[in-house]
């Protein structure tokens, strides 16, 4: 394509990789063993050693500090945008066959300067409120109170957001370079601020990934108040899907 493009697939293990050009695997975290063909979030100006925290939010502040592109993303080696379709049930070859391509992100970037992930509804309940039922919700407490003292003029789009019932997922964005590094230095003014309120030391290690469950939220607020314009395009998630398992843990969590 005539733009360069990076999208970073953020992994912490060795995984099969698409071969087009503009992917660029990124190893999160301080592991001493390097990936072979894979670049590190743990090089140059990095937070990798918050990566238990941040996930893969440490690889999108690598990628704004250290990269230069025209166009910059953040992919998951579990989950991937498609060209198109939803590939629900799909064999992970055939999933991996329809990964994006250049040509499509070309495509899709004519139309909009953001792709997204298809928004996930809860129907039944707001962003907050689910929030609420699957993680401390203290976390988003603090991002209100964070926004309200540090860049108000983003509270009324934060109040509307949570409000919602349906939310982009994932931290999974492509965009052209200067919105993704703009939005970046606009979370990366938040998230630290929460860090230092809040006290996850009897936090599960899985709660313990807070800020990167706030920076799910975070990316509608900032596309709300900024209105950026954005496509969305389906999320494959390449590995089984234990829905069963999903479903039930989601109707124990409203009734509990």
């Amino acid at each position: 394509m005539t733009l360069k493009a990076e999208v970073y697939i953020v992994s912490h293990k060795l995984v099969k990789l698409p071969q087009d050009r503009m992917y660029v695997p990124i190893q999160v975290g301080t592991a001493d063993e390097n990936f072979t063909g894979f670049v590190r979030d743990n090089t140059g100006d990095n937070i990798a050693v918050k990566n238990p925290n941040y996930c893969e939010l440490t690889a999108q502040y690598w990628a704004w500090k250290n990269r230069t592109a025209d166009v910059k993303g953040l992919v998951h080696y579990r989950r991937y945008f498609s060209n198109g379709k939803r590939n629900f049930f799909k064999s992970y070859a055939g999933k991996f066959a329809d990964i994006m391509t250049s040509e499509t992100l070309e495509k899709l970037l004519k139309k909009a300067p953001m792709i997204l992930p298809r928004k996930r509804n809860y129907y039944i309940e707001t962003s907050w409120s689910h929030y609420e039922h699957v993680h401390h919700i203290e976390g988003l407490q603090l991002a209100r109170q964070v926004i309200s003292e540090k860049c108000p003029e983003y509270l009324p789009a934060f109040d509307k957001m949570v409000q919602k019932r349906a939310v982009h997922m994932f931290n999974m964005l492509i965009a052209r370079a200067d919105l993704f590094d703009n939005y970046t230095e606009w979370l990366f003014q938040i998230l630290p601020e929460i860090e230092k309120r809040v006290d996850i030391s009897s936090y599960t290690d899985y709660e313990k990934r807070i800020y990167g469950f706030v920076g799910e939220i975070l990316l509608d607020v900032w596309i709300e108040k900024n209105q950026i314009k954005y496509v969305e395009v389906p999320v494959m998630f390449m590995g089984n899907q234990h829905w069963i398992k999903k479903i039930a843990s989601f109707v124990y969590r409203k009734i509990r």
